[in-house]
C-alpha cells in the first residue's frame, strides 16, 4: 500500500528527489539494522546503544539540523521522510526514543547561546550523547504552568529539587533539557536548563512498564540538591514557557506523523490479512462488511496524511500553525485509534496475539493521544483560538 499511486501523488506535492533519497536511505537502515532485532529488543524494553552511532554515522540523527554543529540541514519533509521510515521498523518506542534529541535540542538550537549550541548540540548528532527533554511531572500531568521542580540561584550554579516522570530516553540520557521553577508560581516563572546525568544527586528509575512502547526506555527522574551551572540556563531566566510551547509545535508535528504511520501500516496489514484469511470457504475480501470496512480505513488515512501534511507545509513556510497544529495532532490520533481497533477486529483472535504487528500498533497508539498534550489540551487551545 505504502507504494501505490494515489500515496505517490501525495508525496509529489511535498517530496522532492532528494527528499526521496533521505527516505531510501533510512529505509535502507531499518530494514538492514532494526527489523531483524526489533522483536528482541520490544521484549528488552530498550535497543543497543550503539544504534544512536550507527544512526548518526549516516546522517540520520542530524536531519533539519545546521551544518555546523553536525547536522544535515533542509527543511521540515526531511524529518517527516525520516520518521514515516523509521517508524517502519513497526516499533513506536524505538522510533520515539530514537528521535528524543528532536525534542530536546531545539529548544537549544532556537534559544541558547552560541557557546551553548557548539558545546551541548554536536555530542549529540554525532551519536555520541542521547538526549532527552523533561517536562511533565508527576502530579502535574498536562499542567505545565504549574511545574514544581524548583532551581534557586546560588552564585554561579542552581540547585535543582523535584522530580520529572515519563521521560522518553530518560534510563540513559546523557543531558535533558528539563523545565525548572526559578521564579514565581504560573507560566512566567519558568525556565530551561540542560542537566547533565552525571551531576551529584541526579537519579534514574526503573524503566517504568508501559502498556506499549516498549523498545523506549522511559524513566522518573530524581533531583537531589542537583547543582546545575548557570551557564546551561537556555534563554532568560523565568521565560523557558515559550521556549516549552514553541517545541511543543514541533513535538505535536511529529507525534502526528507517528499516528498517520500507525494507521498506515495497520491498513496494510489488514489489506494483507483480508486477502489471505479464508472465512467460510472464501478469503475475507470476499465479504461486503470487510470490503467497505477497508474502505473508510483507507479514506481516513488519506484524509488525515494530506492535511497533515498540508499544515507541515505552511510551518515550513513559516506561516504561524497552532491552531492546525493542533487540529491535525487530533485527527491523526482518531483516525488512528479507529484504524487501529478495526484492524484487530479484521484479524480477529489472532489480533490479539503478540507476535502480529497488529497486536503491537493498537498498543503503540495510544499513547500518541496523550503524549506532546492531551486531545482535551488540544481542543482548549483551539477553542481559544477560534472564540
Amino acid at each position: 500500500m505504502s507504494d501505490n499511486s494515489e500515496q505517490k501523488a501525495s508525496y509529489q506535492q511535498y517530496f522532492t528527489k532528494t527528499h526521496q533519497m533521505v527516505r531510501n536511505s533510512v529505509k535502507e537502515f531499518v530494514k538492514k539494522e532494526i527489523l531483524p532485532y526489533i522483536d528482541e529488543w520490544e521484549e528488552a524494553g530498550e535497543f543497543p546503544w550503539d544504534i544512536y552511532k550507527k544512526a548518526a554515522d549516516i546522517g540520520i540523527l542530524g536531519i533539519g539540523f545546521p551544518e555546523i554543529y553536525g547536522g544535515e540541514p533542509g527543511d521540515i519533509f526531511f524529518r517527516i521522510a525520516a520518521a514515516e521510515e523509521l517508524m517502519r521498523s513497526g516499533s513506536g518506542g524505538f522510533a520515539a526514543s530514537i528521535g528524543s534529541l528532536n525534542i530536546a535540542i531545539p529548544p537549544i538550537l532556537r534559544m541558547g547561546t552560541d557557546e551553548q549550541k557548539k558545546r551541548l548540540i554536536p555530542p549529540v548528532l554525532a551519536g555520541e550523547k542521547i538526549a532527552a527533554l523533561a517536562i511533565t511531572e508527576p502530579g502535574g500531568g498536562s499542567d505545565v504552568a504549574n511545574i514544581q521542580t524548583t532551581a534557586i540561584r546560588e552564585g554561579d550554579y542552581y540547585r535543582v529539587n523535584g522530580s520529572k516522570t515519563f521521560i522518553t530516553s530518560g534510563c540513559r540520557a546523557d543531558q535533558i533539557t528539563c523545565a525548572v521553577r526559578t521564579g514565581q508560581e504560573g507560566a512566567h516563572g519558568i525556565s530551561l536548563l540542560v542537566i547533565e546525568s552525571d551531576t551529584p544527586g541526579y537519579a534514574v528509575s526503573n524503566k517504568l512498564k508501559k502498556t506499549g512502547w516498549w523498545a523506549s526506555d522511559t524513566a522518573e527522574l530524581y533531583f537531589d540538591n542537583c547543582r546545575v551551572p548557570v551557564a546551561n540556563l537556555i534563554g532568560k531566566e523565568n521565560e523557558g514557557f515559550y521556549g516549552i510551547m514553541a517545541n511543543f509545535q514541533d513535538e505535536r508535528l511529529q507525534l502526528a506523523v507517528m499516528a498517520n504511520m500507525t494507521a498506515q501500516m495497520a491498513l496494510e496489514e489488514s489489506i494483507k490479512y483480508a486477502n489471505d484469511r479464508k472465512a467460510f470457504g472464501r478469503a475475507l475480501k470476499g465479504f461486503q462488511v470487510t470490503r467497505h470496512k477497508l474502505v473508510d480505513m483507507a479514506t481516513l488515512v488519506e484524509i488525515s496524511r494530506e492535511f497533515t501534511y498540508r499544515v507541515a507545509a505552511k510551518i515550513n513556510a513559516g506561516l504561524e500553525q497552532i491552531k492546525e497544529i493542533s487540529m491535525a495532532k487530533n485527527f491523526a490520533c482518531s483516525v488512528s485509534d479507529k484504524v487501529t481497533y478495526d484492524a484487530v477486529q479484521i484479524y480477529g483472535g489472532y489480533g490479539y496475539m503478540r507476535g502480529y504487528l497488529v497486536e503491537r500498533l493498537y498498543r503503540d497508539n495510544r499513547i500518541l493521544s496523550i503524549g506532546g498534550g492531551t486531545t482535551e489540551i488540544m481542543k482548549e487551545i483551539i477553542s481559544k483560538l477560534m472564540l
